[in-house]
This record gives structure tokens, sequence and C-alpha cells, in this order.
């Protein structure tokens, strides 16, 4: 399912992706928080791809977007939320799109969405050093 906001395409992830994920995922900045290392090479983006997307999609449902704007559906960042119990949710977006409102802007689509589908609740953490993740997590 594609979500669309005023700026935003959030949509699956493609093959024809990875040089974008790779901009996402090698940054240390960006990855500082997150519960992984930022990978290295493309070699290591197609596998991330494989164990945390494309595994996703196969399911009946799945909230794991490449975050993009509308003038050039080219990703920037993620966001998803997990659907295993704790039903997390996380994202990410290369840094120099930061500040712009551009993750709480698909936060508000993505929950709006889980919503509609019915999931009942859905679960969040930030790390205390990250005090603006938390502002997105308050939409």
């Amino acid at each position: 399912m594609i979500l669309e906001t005023e700026r935003l395409i959030l949509r699956k992830f493609a093959e024809k992706d990875m040089e974008a994920l790779f901009l996402i995922l090698k940054d240390e900045e960006v990855n500082r928080f997150l519960p992984w290392y930022p990978v290295k090479s493309l070699e290591e983006t197609k596998k991330f791809y494989e164990e945390r997307y494309a595994s996703k999609y196969a399911r009946p449902r799945a909230y794991a977007y490449a975050i993009c704007l509308k003038e050039d559906d080219f990703p920037i960042g993620y966001i998803k939320v997990d659907m295993e119990e704790h039903h997390d949710f996380g994202y990410g977006l290369r840094k120099e799109f930061w500040h712009r409102g551009i993750v709480t802007e698909a936060g508000k689509a993505v929950v709006e969405q889980v919503k509609k589908d019915g999931l009942p609740y859905i679960t969040a953490t930030h790390d205390r050093n990250n005090p603006r993740s938390g502002n997105v997590m308050k939409v």
C-alpha cells in the first residue's frame, strides 16, 4: 500500500532503491541511536533489505515504507511499524533532510493507517540523548 501526504510518498522499498537505502544506512550519525551498525557496502545493504524489508513484504500486512519526496520518488528515509507483538514504531532519515518535519509528516500518515487498519497499539522508544526523535513520537 502506498501512502501519500502533502510532500511525501511512502512506499515499499524495491530492488532499484539499493543505492538510496545505502545512503541512509551507511551514515554513522543517522544510525547512531539505532540497534545496528551502519552498513559498509552495497552488498550489506542488499542483505539488510532482504532481511528487514523483502521478508516483511511477503506477509499479508507490512508497514515498512521508504520515505520519498513527491518531486523525485527517491528514498531519503524509512518508517515502519513492526507486526511482531510489540508493534514497534521506528524511522530513519538522511541528515540533509533533518529539521524539516518530514518524519513527523510521515509518522502521522503511518499512525493514521495502522489505526484505520485496526492495530490496537504501537510502541516506540528513543534514546534520551536524542530528544528530537522523542518529539517525532508525539504524533
